[in-house]
């Protein structure tokens, strides 16, 4: 049984009554302060600050630093630099992430044991009993008003022998105690790449298996393409893969895929995640769900039972912490003003993909651009046509805008490149002000020489074609 930290006078099995109950420690934590006079329950199933703290972008990106090191000392010979690497020591990268964040996360749930006597944190998993009781680890709590922010977790797509193994997941594979030789990946999304990479970079000797013939495959086509070859050099792919069977050998695990067997010292599976409304039983309250398990939400963040709001990967299928801390700001104001409501805005939510090369999008995909019949001309500048981009020797980076006819506003922006998350943020704006990629192109300056005149030559590019 998990361990309460309690309000001394409630009791096991007692009903005990909050205003806020909050399922979920990772946006769900950042309570406002005009909350914090309420009578708030936190429950937390897992280790405390969520997803993004523990196992998923933070420790993540703190990997993938190095990585960016190693594998650019091992291509300076085309800039006249003689660099190599010597070695990666796995273990101080590992016990230097996590010296950092496990404290974070154990100093966060010290403070929301102690910090406040109206907040109180519940160690278990959180059970619907009706819409707005739930039961943990055998006490049941109730509050008219309900915040579900408790994430989604790794998914393992069902195949033949997998359960039988010894595989690793994206909340696993960060903590190994040695440098995997050879390590497969099933699975072809941004962790699997993001973790390919790492791998890859520090040494590691990586196959990835990929159902499609495209890494990536939810980006731009093109940006696919080109992310699918230039990644192809660094790892061994096997595409249009039909893995047929998994099994444990003596040496190690064995991919059976398109006929031919594939051995490892580690397997990743990294076939998607799932929400966590199963393990909350989100159906005994009557909770609205999509096909994919996901609670349905309003732009308010109120979900189909009066009094309760969802946010974050429980209900949005984008997976990203920044999403799911603006969600949580707007439910929060919700929950406490009900008479003046307020709104996530949808309209240009970007994400990146940090591999190497990197990627960066925000708004519609050529393809989704033509499937919605929308008039469009497409902008496209390769970092090569700047003069950053000559200091970088590079030729097949590039960034790619679609501009709305009528309109002359941005309706989608795509980059594959070095800083390609950081060189979208002006299209960012631009979309979510409503602003006409002319404003953006010629009424601002862009630094000369630096790479963010990629974007402002795309943007240009686009205009010569209207």
């Amino acid at each position: 049984m998990a361990e309460s930290i309690r309000d001394p006078r409630s009791s096991l099995g007692a009903m005990d009554s909050f205003d806020l109950i909050i399922v979920g420690s990772g946006s769900g934590n950042s309570i406002p302060d005009y909350l914090k006079d309420w009578r708030i329950a936190i429950v937390e199933r897992g280790v405390f600050g969520g997803t993004c703290l523990n196992v998923g972008c933070i420790p993540s990106k703190m990997f993938i630093v190095p990585a960016d090191l190693a594998e650019s000392a091992r291509n300076g010979t085309k800039l006249g630099v003689d660099s190599h690497v010597d070695g990666v020591d796995w273990a101080q990268i590992r016990d230097r992430v996590f010296g950092r964040i496990d404290p974070i996360s154990a100093g966060g749930e010290e403070y929301r044991a102690t910090g406040n006597p109206n907040i109180e944190l519940i160690r278990g998993t959180a059970v619907f009993v009706d819409s707005h009781t739930f039961e943990v680890e055998g006490r049941q709590i109730t509050a008219p008003k309900i915040l579900l922010a408790a994430g989604a977790r790794p998914y393992a797509a069902p195949i033949p022998g997998l359960d039988e193994v010894a595989y690793q997941t994206s909340d696993s594979i960060m903590r190994l105690d040695t440098l995997p030789k050879r390590l497969g990946v099933i699975g072809a999304g941004f962790i699997a790449v993001e973790l390919g990479h790492v791998f890859s970079s520090y040494g590691s000797q990586v196959t990835m298996f990929n159902r499609s013939d495209s890494l990536l495959r939810t980006q731009d086509a093109e940006v696919a393409r080109r992310f699918t070859e230039i990644f192809g050099r660094r790892v061994d792919l096997v595409l249009n893969a039909d893995i047929t069977e998994v099994r444990t050998t003596e040496t190690g695990i064995a991919v059976t895929a398109n006929g031919e067997d594939h051995e490892f010292d580690e397997l990743l599976v990294a076939t998607g995640r799932r929400p966590n409304s199963d393990l909350l039983a989100a159906e005994v309250a009557g909770l609205e769900l999509s096909e994919d398990g996901r609670v349905v939400t309003d732009a308010s963040m109120q979900t189909s039972v009066e009094g309760i709001w969802a946010t974050g990967d429980i209900t949005n299928s984008y997976q990203l912490k920044h999403l799911a801390n603006a969600e949580t700001s707007v439910a929060f104001w919700n929950i406490a003003n009900s008479d003046q409501p307020r709104q996530t805005n949808y309209s240009a939510v970007p994400h990146a993909v940090f591999s190497n090369p990197q990627v960066a999008s925000v708004g519609l995909t050529e393809e989704q651009a033509k499937a919605d019949g929308v008039d469009y001309v497409v902008g496209r500048r390769d970092y090569g046509g700047t003069a950053y981009g000559w200091a970088l020797e590079d030729s097949e980076s590039f960034a790619k805008v679609l501009i709305e006819r009528s309109s002359k506003k941005i309706v989608g922006g795509h980059i594959i490149g070095p800083q390609a998350a950081t060189l979208i943020q002006p299209l960012i704006q631009a979309m979510h002000f409503g602003q006409p990629a002319d404003e953006v192109a010629k009424d601002v300056f862009y630094i000369h020489p630096a790479l963010t005149e990629v974007v402002e030559n795309a943007l240009l590019d686009a205009l010569d074609g209207l």
